[in-house]
């Protein structure tokens, strides 16, 4: 028996608690797969990417048809592959060999020394780019493909090009192996006790930990701002913010979140928060916080989040501060409602409710909807429904997996190689902790947005929705808009949002800020980063738009207070404190909704 306190006894004990938690997870799984706990209900383990099988025997039937030009391209493989070994030759020699093919200068799987300096593992790395690349490029160029199977397609070969990587093995990747050396193993150890770690907290399905859980704590270090709940419905809580001027302008500000995450994206702390910052321009803040729904609210659909959040809670708004209007910006799927509501206020002649309109990285015409569409048809949303409503609800993980899936290298496989390949543990940060925060979504409302919003594009056309009988029409639109969009967005592409400034009837200002869907919005103007493009002239063509568009360095944030402020009124009105108005405060910020868990 090795010596306690050794490190061979330290190893022992590691392998016995290795595989006591495994012996108890495989007879969990069993006791799940025989009891009949997932059996039936729709609500186990999510299913492999559907319906992709049929696409890639339709893309070989059709790139076997035409076997020139797949020999063309395997001629262009052997090509790259002859430049490749003589480069290495070269380099093995001491010369200068110049490299076959670099990685993308965002590609980060590659950025240890190693990579470049030790002549196997550059060889190993460019002759990966080559073949991925050579795979990708073969599969787009496959003729005789419906643009749907085509986009199909390329997405699952990049997901399986990307799993192939070298950096993804222990054996292939160089960090790993100085690790392995370093620590005798031990790295491998400890990440086979975090890969337990994440199935145990997956309760059987593997849930990657992005972050430490532990060190965040709603309320607590984040979606700190001070506030009060002043209004809950079975759909949300509505929080009005104290204000931290002692003059307000005249018009309130609703800010309609996303439902298919918390609202605290726009409150993780002080420094970031859009929240904190419009409270401290003078406006009077409400942030709209809905709840995570279960089975019990199954029926809500999307117009019940119309009624029940933004109708609702411009009535409980103008009980608190006595306007009847209210500046109103909407995030994602909560700018699609905004949209949908102005149009059906429009249609019931109540469009002064609100004075303007502001859009974050949301769609109107999915006529273009990037990468999710390819989650989207008719097969794929039929079997979706009958899963939802087995259990009542999408659930919340599986909506974040298919995000985590459109970004697979940052947000799946760099976590594989640092928590179960370097078996460290992963970094304490706020974002990946929100973005772990996951929300269920109602079966009808979720089937109604997927159905007449990415499948059918009913939007756009006027009468293609109603709601409560009555047809809208987003082309009706007067409401002044604001749009604001970002380039590297893959959950709504910039040139798809884009398509709003020629629906509306109302003045718009379309503004593009660099990075992401979350880092492009989430961008405070004191930290200094990244840029926007602005232009006064809307063009048809969204190309067009950003060629003739000026480019201006940091936040897009005071573009906007310039542009509310003409709505928003002076900043003449004693502040308004919560609760002080026609409604009781039913608790402190950030209120109960928000810290109800998927799990």
């Amino acid at each position: 028996m090795p010596e306690q306190g050794t490190p061979q006894a330290d190893l022992s004990e590691s392998i016995a608690e290795i595989a006591e938690r495994s012996q108890r997870l495989v007879t969990e799984f069993l006791s799940r797969q025989g009891g009949g706990a997932n059996g039936g209900s729709g609500a186990g383990m999510p299913a492999t990417p559907n319906h992709i099988g049929s696409a890639f025997l339709e893309m070989t039937a059709q790139m076997m048809s035409n076997p020139a030009k797949l020999a063309e391209a395997q001629m262009t493989l052997w090509k790259d592959y002859m430049t490749l070994w003589q480069s290495t030759a070269d380099r093995m020699m001491g010369k200068d060999g110049a490299p076959a093919i670099e990685p993308a200068s965002d590609d980060r799987r590659f950025r240890d020394d190693a990579w470049s300096e030790n002549d196997i593992f550059n060889f190993i790395k460019q002759s990966y780019l080559l073949s991925a690349n050579w795979v990708q490029s073969t599969v787009r160029g496959v003729d005789g493909l419906d643009p749907k199977t085509a986009e199909k397609v390329d997405f699952y070969t990049r997901q399986l090009v990307n799993a192939m990587s070298p950096s993804n093995f222990a054996a292939t990747n160089p960090e790993v192996l100085r690790a392995t050396a370093a620590s005798g193993g031990e790295n491998l150890v400890n990440g086979l006790k975090n890969l337990l770690g994440d199935l145990e907290r997956g309760k059987g399905k593997l849930s990657i930990s992005m972050t430490d859980y532990d060190a965040f704590e709603v309320g607590v270090n984040v979606a700190t701002s001070p506030g009060k709940v002043i209004f809950r419905n079975e759909l949300l809580e509505l929080i009005q913010y104290a204000p931290s001027t002692k003059k307000v302008c005249k018009t309130p500000l609703l800010i309609v979140t996303p439902w298919i995450n918390k609202y605290y994206i726009l409150d993780l702390r002080p420094e970031n928060s859009l929240i904190k910052w419009a409270v401290d321009q003078g406006h009077t803040v409400f942030v709209t916080s809905w709840v995570n729904p279960d089975e019990k609210l199954a029926d809500k659909n999307f117009a019940d989040y119309m009624k029940q959040g933004i109708l609702e809670s411009l009535d409980a708004m103008e009980q608190a501060t006595g306007e009847k209007s209210a500046n109103v910006i909407g995030y994602c799927i909560g700018g699609t409602l905004l949209a949908a509501t102005l149009a059906w206020l429009q249609a019931k002649g109540e469009a002064k409710r609100i004075k303007s309109a502001t859009f974050l990285t949301t769609m109107v015409d999915f006529s273009e909807p990037g990468e999710l569409g390819v989650f989207i048809d008719e097969e794929q949303l039929t079997e979706l429904e009958a899963k939802m409503n087995k259990r009542g609800y999408l659930e919340g993980s599986e909506m974040a997996n298919t995000f985590n899936m459109m970004r697979d290298n940052d947000l799946i496989w760099s976590f594989v190689v640092n928590n179960y390949l370097l078996g460290k543990d992963p970094f304490p940060f706020d974002l990946l902790y929100w973005n772990a925060d996951s929300t269920r979504m109602p079966a009808a409302m979720h089937s109604f947005y997927l159905r007449k919003m990415y499948l059918e594009n009913r939007l756009i056309e006027a009468g293609g929705i109603e709601f409560d009988g009555t047809p809208i029409d987003v082309t009706t639109i007067k409401t002044p808009s604001y749009l604001l969009s970002t380039r590297d967005d893959h959950i709504a592409p910039w040139k798809s949002t884009y398509a709003a400034t020629n629906l509306f009837s109302g003045p718009t200002r379309f503004v593009l800020a660099a990075s992401g869907h979350i880092a492009g919005v989430v961008n405070p103007p004191a930290r200094d980063k990244y840029c926007h493009w602005t232009n006064d002239k809307t063009q048809k063509d969204p190309d067009k738009w950003l060629a003739s568009a000026t480019q201006v360095e940091g936040s897009w944030w005071p573009d906007w207070q310039k542009w509310v402020g003409k709505y928003a009124g002076k900043k003449d009105i004693p502040a308004r404190i919560p609760g002080d108005g026609k409604l009781t405060a039913l608790e402190d910020a950030p209120g109960s909704y928000v810290k109800i868990s998927s799990n």
